[in-house]
């Protein structure tokens, strides 16, 4: 298939390149032209095409026209979707692959429904890792145009890989493509409503890895009677919990990556940012009446952490960089 991906950063770059990687042909723009030139560079196959701008990019797409935004969530993405709306026209196809408010794709469905476009809002998880491992999708938007765009969904999702099946899910009323890390989820907001709700979750997980890590370096504190004091070794413990512990996870990975790399995290600050998904986790969870408390502390630690911090917050800063290459300090 074709498809015209605006933004070509950390993630919109590699999803450019991945889908090349598997037959598709790619129209690509970054508002850097030199990193337009780079990707396109990457592509395989000759299968990326340079644009210098949406307009530009709608009239090097043919039949039905494609365009997957991969912008910061806001006001770049709600310029984008509104002027190609003003480019595109019925039987259209515009996806937002990045982290928009479940409440404005809404909004933007119904509005561009009635010029007979398309909208899909796309959750995607993988960070800066996706290239090679593939990106977990989490979609909303109507059966016929997701449908349509399975391929595309498919080639840059993970695939089943060696991860175990899940049993009694041979049962009907299961989506195969959940298996394959992808999942149409309902209409449009979903999708994004859900890795909203992911993105709350995984808050929660890292606050819990980092408050445990942050208790145990503090077990040789002197403010312990002597004989208590323990000096424990956080890179080595980390390792053994990835051994076959119910704790392993990918961002029990990381954590063991950054403290071989750096036992005492001193090159992180622990300014910890956040993104908006959390925020939006909790404003959800008050309108439905529904207790998120480790969510929620989560995020209030977020906000401490850039008034003064300890090795907890550098180890949410380890592993924010591990798996997204965010940089201290900001929201990307």
């Amino acid at each position: 298939m074709q498809i015209g991906i605006v933004g070509l950063g950390k993630m919109g770059g590699n999803i450019s390149v991945r889908l090349t990687r598997h037959g598709h042909d790619v129209v690509a723009y970054d508002r850097d032209p030199a990193v337009t030139a780079k990707i396109c560079g990457q592509g395989e196959g000759g299968r990326c095409t340079p644009a210098t701008g949406l307009a530009d990019m709608v009239g090097k797409l043919s039949g039905r026209r494609i365009i997957w935004l991969m912008l910061p969530a806001g006001e770049v993405t709600e310029q984008a979707v509104q002027e190609l709306g003003g480019l595109m026209g019925k039987g259209d196809i515009i996806i937002d692959g990045g982290n928009s408010f479940y409440k404005d794709d809404i909004r933007r469905a119904a509005e561009l429904v009635k010029k007979g476009i398309d909208y899909v809002d796309v959750g995607t998880s993988g960070g800066v890792w996706g290239l090679e491992r593939g990106y977990c999708m989490m979609y909303g938007g109507t059966k016929e145009a997701t449908d349509h765009i399975d391929p595309i969904l498919s080639a840059l999702a993970p695939g089943i890989g060696d991860i175990p099946r899940t049993p009694n899910r041979d049962r009907p009323g299961f989506d195969p493509r959940a298996e394959q890390g992808y999942l149409h989820c309902g209409p449009a907001g979903s999708g994004h409503f859900v890795k909203m709700v992911h993105n709350g979750i995984e808050y929660g997980i890292m606050q819990a890895f980092a408050e445990g890590f942050d208790v145990m370096k503090s077990k040789n504190s002197t403010d312990l009677p002597e004989d208590q004091r323990f000096e424990l070794n956080m890179a080595d413990i980390a390792e053994v919990w990835r051994r076959g512990s119910v704790v392993s996870s990918w961002l029990l990975d990381l954590s063991a990556s950054a403290l071989a790399g750096n036992p005492d995290l001193s090159n992180y600050k622990g300014d910890v940012a956040d993104s908006g998904e959390g925020r939006w986790t909790i404003e959800a969870a008050i309108e439905e009446a529904v207790p998120v408390p480790v969510i929620t502390a989560s995020l209030f630690t977020r906000f401490r952490s850039r008034t003064g911090n300890n090795f907890a917050e550098k180890m949410l800063s380890a592993m924010r960089f591990g798996f997204g290459g965010h940089i201290e300090g900001t929201n990307n």
